[in-house]
C-alpha cells in the first residue's frame, strides 16, 4: 500500500505549464506580451475602478436619498400568537425561542409585537415590546419584563 501510494502520479495533461508573458520573441508573447502597441489596455496601471469609458459614472447618475446606518441593529421580532406554544406559567426569553425555533440566526435584540391572541400567563424577557404586546400579556396574567440589555441602554 505505502509503496503504491508514493510512486503516485499526475495524469497526462492534469497541470498546464504557465504561459510567462514578455519573456523574449522565441515565447511567443515577447516584446508587447500581447498587449498590443500603446493605448489604454497595454498600460500597466490598468482601468479606474467604475470607469465607463468617459460617460458619466452611474454612480453621479443615480440620485442620492435617505440614509444607511453603518451597523445596522438586526432585530427579532416576535408576535404574541408565537407564544402559545409554551406551557402556562413558563419563562420566555431568547434561549426558549430559539430552542421552539421561533428565533434562528444571529440576532442583536428581540422585540415582541401585539399581533394574534394570548391565552396563557407567561413571563416575557426581551429587549423590547409593542404596547399592545405588553397589554395583551398583562391582560392574560403575565408579565413582561425587559432584559437587563435592554435596561442597560
Amino acid at each position: 500500500m505505502a509503496d503504491t501510494l508514493s510512486n503516485l502520479a499526475k495524469p497526462a495533461g492534469a497541470t498546464k505549464k504557465e504561459t510567462r508573458v514578455g519573456r523574449g520573441v522565441g515565447s511567443g508573447l515577447g516584446k508587447t506580451a500581447g498587449r498590443g502597441q500603446k493605448g489604454q489596455y497595454a498600460r500597466s496601471r490598468g482601468f479606474k475602478p467604475h470607469f465607463e469609458g468617459g460617460q458619466t459614472p452611474m454612480q453621479r447618475r443615480l440620485p442620492k436619498r435617505g440614509f444607511n446606518h453603518p451597523f445596522p441593529l438586526k432585530t427579532a421580532e416576535v408576535n404574541i400568537s408565537s407564544l402559545e406554544v409554551f406551557a402556562a406559567g413558563s419563562k420566555v426569553d431568547e434561549k426558549a425561542l430559539r430552542e421552539r425555533g421561533i428565533i434562528r440566526g444571529q440576532v442583536d435584540r428581540v422585540k415582541i409585537l401585539g399581533n394574534g391572541e394570548l391565552t396563557k400567563a407567561v413571563t416575557v424577557t426581551a429587549d423590547s415590546f409593542s404596547k399592545a404586546a405588553a397589554e395583551k400579556i398583562a391582560k392574560a396574567g403575565g408579565k413582561a419584563l425587559l432584559s437587563s440589555s435592554a435596561a442597560a441602554q
